[in-house]
């Protein structure tokens, strides 16, 4: 598939800006009740991160004045319901904002945030888990890794937010944040193994003709003389040892050097945590960005058999 690099911006900032409000709804319950401050600047970056997210997954779309469509079919499209929730969301943002703002500890606010804030999230998963046509997205990690790698790096940018304002990170965090990023590469590298031996066991045009498996045959006449929207979308090919490049980037971003920082920050608890936790942070956002990158352009439409 064509990377769409306005996708790939959505899914990886407001992802991030999801986990960000999941993680202060809940910091309220894990940790040292965080000041006025830390709190309203923490709901302020999700939101910028939620709010840019959105608009530029309208940048892909022929005519973007029509994204208001998306919402209509909410009954039966996984898109229409992202597009519901993502809006949903902004309610219980507010509510909790403005309890935040009077000094007020608002429970009901807390939850709905917390809970709304991942339907997004899971909604996206959902787009592609759900899409037959393409092999590679209806994998039973996909939907894991999306709700993963939104609550983790939410969660590092929370702690950074907390570290930078001198307020205190609690000191089992190091140890968390050490074992999610060792989840998350055992996880993406099961993924990705699976992916690589899913591409022997695609259907070709041979068993679409009813022929054995692997039998060689000429096409007469291609389908178009020129390359056209299927073509072009559909059929991006990225070459393997380039794979093997950018799997490897992306695995040093959201897992190896997190887990540098996090096993440091725990082993030497009387560090200062905010350049580590920011270093955290940056390198899991640019990690996720280049798996959301790979996630598209290792995918195989199976209309490309045609081709």
């Amino acid at each position: 598939m064509h990377p769409a690099f306005s996708v790939i911006f959505f899914t990886t900032m407001s992802g991030a800006g999801y986990g960000l409000w999941f993680w202060l709804a809940w910091s309220y319950d894990l940790a040292e009740r965080p000041a006025k401050g830390v709190a309203l600047i923490a709901l302020g970056l999700g939101f910028l991160l939620v709010s840019i997210g959105l608009l530029s997954s309208t940048l892909h779309l022929g005519k973007p004045l029509r994204a208001w469509r998306a919402f209509s079919q909410w009954r039966s499209s996984w898109l229409s319901r992202e597009g519901v929730m993502a809006v949903v969301c902004y309610l219980p943002m507010l509510w909790f904002g403005a309890a935040i703002w009077h000094g007020q500890d608002h429970e009901i606010a807390r939850a709905l945030l917390a809970i709304i804030s991942l339907a997004p999230v899971l909604c996206t998963g959902m787009i592609y888990a759900s899409l037959k046509p393409i092999p590679a997205w209806r994998h039973g990690l996909v939907l894991p890794m999306y709700l993963l790698l939104a609550i983790f790096t939410g969660g590092l940018l929370l702690l950074s937010i907390r570290s930078l304002s001198s307020a205190s990170v609690p000191t089992w965090t190091g140890l968390a944040t050490l074992i999610v990023a060792v989840l998350l590469w055992r996880l993406k590298r099961a993924y990705w193994r699976d992916l690589d031996r899913g591409d022997e066991r695609l259907p070709d045009r041979a068993s679409a003709l009813g022929l054995p498996a692997g039998r060689e045959f000429h096409v007469f006449e291609r389908p178009h003389t020129e390359a056209n929207y299927l073509t072009r979308e559909m059929g991006f090919v990225l070459a393997r040892k380039h794979s093997r490049r950018l799997r490897m980037l992306a695995t040093i971003g959201f897992a190896l050097l997190p887990a540098l920082c996090a096993a440091a920050m725990w082993l030497f608890p009387n560090l200062d945590t905010s350049p580590w936790l920011v270093v955290a942070a940056l390198s899991a956002l640019l990690g996720t960005f280049v798996e959301r990158w790979l996630f598209f352009a290792e995918a195989k439409h199976l209309v490309m058999l045609y081709y």
